[in-house]
């Protein structure tokens, strides 16, 4: 019997696409990326850029279509072993990249929302700036672990678990350096700061749980 080989070619063009948006970013703000990838190691890239941001920023708006196009493709292959079915498809991989794009979006703005009703604009922008800067940073760590677990090694439940968990490290230190830099203004304001991390920070992805493993 003639096995029927699964193809890659929509990764392959997505993958393609992600790094022409990537170099993009790169040649258009060349010393500005050189400085954002060491932004794990180095709050350099935090200090000089968060001053100068902009509501709509084109360097951080590349890495966010790279981010939610590579976190898509890495949904879509942990959805293909864990549940053993081919979900290679265009219809599928949008759904996906919207809703995740929109997850983040929403999340951002009704953030911004919280910090005009407040009167906390300026320390709002810098704490998305600083998110936001560490998610894009998880796109960019996407790519090559999209690529390994497509081209070369042979998923297994055991990598996947790895993967998320140093995705998942890199996610909280991105929150604990936002919240040691304002850990003075945290103190004053315990009780809203808990507030504010049970509401936006865990209750959104407790209901997303819920909708999407538990449905």
């Amino acid at each position: 019997m003639i096995r029927e080989t699964p193809s890659n070619e929509l990764f392959t063009i997505l993958l393609v696409a992600c790094l022409l948006i990537v170099a993009i970013a790169k040649l258009a703000s060349s010393k500005r990326f050189n400085e954002f990838i060491y932004v794990f190691t180095n709050s350099k890239y935090l200090n000089i850029y968060a001053r100068d941001q902009k509501f709509f920023d084109k360097f951080d708006a590349l890495l966010f279509v790279n981010l939610i196009i590579s976190a898509s493709i890495f949904v879509i292959l942990a959805l293909q072993f864990f549940n053993g079915i081919d979900y290679t498809s265009i219809n599928l991989l949008f759904k996906i990249t919207v809703g995740i794009g929109s997850f983040i979006l929403i999340k951002v703005l009704i953030e911004r929302l919280i910090g005009s009703l407040f009167e906390i604009d300026n320390l709002i922008d810098t704490y998305l700036f600083q998110k936001i800067t560490y998610k894009n940073y998880l796109g960019l760590m996407l790519l090559p672990i999209n690529a390994f677990l497509i081209y070369s090694f042979k998923p297994s439940a055991s990598l996947f678990y790895i993967m998320l968990g140093l995705l998942f490290v890199v996610n909280i230190t991105g929150l604990v350096t936002s919240f040691k830099r304002h850990q003075s203004l945290i103190k004053t304001n315990f009780f809203y700061f808990i507030l504010y991390l049970c509401a936006l920070e865990i209750a959104p992805y407790i209901i997303l749980y819920k909708v999407f493993i538990l449905d």
